[in-house]
């Protein structure tokens, strides 16, 4: 069982956004991972930060807990870029980097390079080529490929991942390709519930909504001849119904845990404290559950 947070990258690093993250490693936090968006809801119109220089400035100021993105996707990015960015935040941080990724949505990043939105088809259809590409990008010392949305021509990356063959990927999915995706070439497997039951639905139904999820998770995995087991299991807190309950009490973050480690979950992922925000809550209630949560569960 692994408890982690996530930071949103909100704050001047030295006006608050440095401390946030010492803070988060002396709570003793297995991972502190960022959202990797140009400008994401409701903080649109306020500061908000890059997640690769946000994460190398982590990545030098602490020394002992994994660092990662949560999620990078396909909106902005580009295969060949990111790996270049990725192998030196790896060799920065010395092997402390997870890379969430995702196949991206209709949000604000969806356009601000000036195309249009993807349909959900081509969504799927565009990370079916980069999570591969990327894979090979981050193992191979030089890569050529000529693919439908993403092409590469000798491109070097060289001296590789200093985590060998190369640093984790944790595949946000929950539909039928996106959990191939990450039955082939993750590490990890990210879900945030069932978006259909953010605002009507009950706890009890997005257990099962998450349980159906790891089943299929499953059985892509059984089709390829992997052991689902080999694979972390990510719920990113926030998105379920009753989202503010979780950080209520110490007591309602162990019975909304436990329920989930039940499930097979292996690592729950908790939103720092921003005030006046979809994420507000108690900080004193939150570093309790840091410190104190896991234990609970024992």
């Amino acid at each position: 069982m692994r408890l982690s947070t996530v930071i949103l990258p909100v704050r001047r690093w030295h006006d608050g956004g440095r401390d946030e993250w010492l803070r988060a490693e002396e709570l003793g936090f297995h991972t502190a991972y960022t959202y990797d968006h140009l400008s994401w809801r409701t903080f649109r119109d306020g500061p908000w930060f890059g997640a690769v220089p946000t994460l190398t400035a982590a990545a030098a100021a602490t020394s002992r807990m994994r660092l990662g993105t949560l999620v990078t996707s396909p909106n902005f990015r580009h295969p060949v870029t990111l790996a270049k960015e990725l192998i030196t935040l790896d060799d920065v941080s010395n092997g402390r980097i997870t890379l969430g990724i995702g196949a991206g949505g209709n949000g604000f990043d969806a356009t601000a390079l000036g195309q249009q939105a993807w349909t959900p088809r081509e969504r799927a259809d565009r990370f079916a080529e980069f999570v591969p590409l990327l894979d090979r990008l981050l193992t191979e010392d030089a890569v050529t490929f000529e693919g439908t949305a993403y092409s590469a021509v000798e491109a070097r990356n060289i001296p590789g991942c200093v985590q060998r063959p190369r640093l984790p990927f944790a595949v946000a999915a929950t539909g039928p390709r996106g959990l191939r995706l990450a039955a082939r070439h993750g590490q990890a497997w990210v879900t945030t519930g069932d978006p259909k039951l953010f605002e009507t639905g009950t706890p009890d139904q997005s257990v099962e909504a998450i349980r159906g999820q790891i089943k299929k998770l499953g059985e892509a995995c059984d089709d390829i001849g992997r052991d689902v087991d080999e694979l972390d299991k990510i719920l990113l807190t926030g998105f379920t119904p009753e989202p503010g309950r979780v950080l209520e009490s110490l007591d309602s973050f162990v019975d909304f845990a436990g329920r989930h480690f039940e499930l097979g979950v292996t690592e729950i992922v908790l939103h720092a404290p921003i005030p006046d925000s979809a994420f507000a809550a108690d900080r004193e209630v939150f570093e309790q559950i840091a410190m104190e949560g896991l234990a609970q569960l024992r």
